[in-house]
């Protein structure tokens, strides 16, 4: 029973992966996909990783809250900082700071999902990835090398057999991004047990020094500078 029961999610998981690709990226499809993780034995796997980093079991404990962010403030602070930084991206692309899917935190899954979920934009303004489908796929990476995130393992892994097999002219830059972002997860210390609303007016290669950030994206083609 047990076993069907696995069969059963990894069915549901994989329709999920398909309805985000015929959506183009369509970002409750891709809340779908991350809330059909929960409860999984590929969720309690990423809990036991992240708890076992320095200051993570303490972080899920206190129910560190998800990012709540004040753009009027942050916009406030001086050129280069993280919070003027990230403040900025959000205007530029005319984004919602509270498009994630709002989720109780009463379980560790849950939490963990939605502080997940509502820092991601700060994960392209630190490592430096551009906000295209191929910068998405290498910011994901990170995480899913960090701690193994489910739906973001699944995300990258069918980004690659999508583009090998029917976006072949753009595999390499895709693959390049995907690689970069991995190596920067084994590199950097992992972003996920980041208080960054304690450090929003550092500057932001400050933080890249903290966190061990020695190759971030933002010249590559598929970087910031190039979005």
């Amino acid at each position: 029973m047990h076993r069907f029961q696995l069969s059963l999610q990894a069915l549901g998981q994989a329709r999920q992966l398909i309805a985000v690709g015929r959506s183009q990226g369509d970002l409750g499809r891709i809340a779908d996909l991350v809330d059909s993780f929960l409860d999984t034995p590929q969720m309690e796997a990423c809990i036991a990783r992240f708890r076992a980093l320095p200051g993570g079991a303490a972080m899920m404990d206190e129910r560190y809250p998800p990012l709540q962010p004040d753009l009027e403030r942050l916009e406030a602070l001086p050129e280069g900082s993280l919070g003027h930084s990230y403040a900025s991206l959000i205007r530029r692309f005319n984004y919602d700071p509270e498009f994630f899917r709002p989720r109780p935190i009463d379980t560790e899954g849950r939490w963990l999902t939605q502080r997940i979920a509502t820092t991601h934009d700060i994960h392209h303004v630190v490592s430096g990835f551009g906000t295209t489908p191929v910068g998405e796929n290498g910011v994901l990476a990170i995480t899913a090398t960090q701690i193994g995130f489910p739906a973001y393992v699944s995300l990258t892994h069918a980004a690659q057999i999508a583009g090998f097999r029917f976006k072949l002219d753009g595999y390499e830059s895709l693959s390049r991004s995907i690689s970069h972002g991995t190596t920067i997860g084994f590199a950097a210390r992992p972003f996920a047990t980041v208080r960054w609303e304690e450090g929003w007016e550092l500057p932001v290669a400050e933080w890249r020094q903290r966190l061990g950030v020695t190759l971030p994206a933002d010249d590559a083609p598929y970087g910031a500078n190039a979005s």
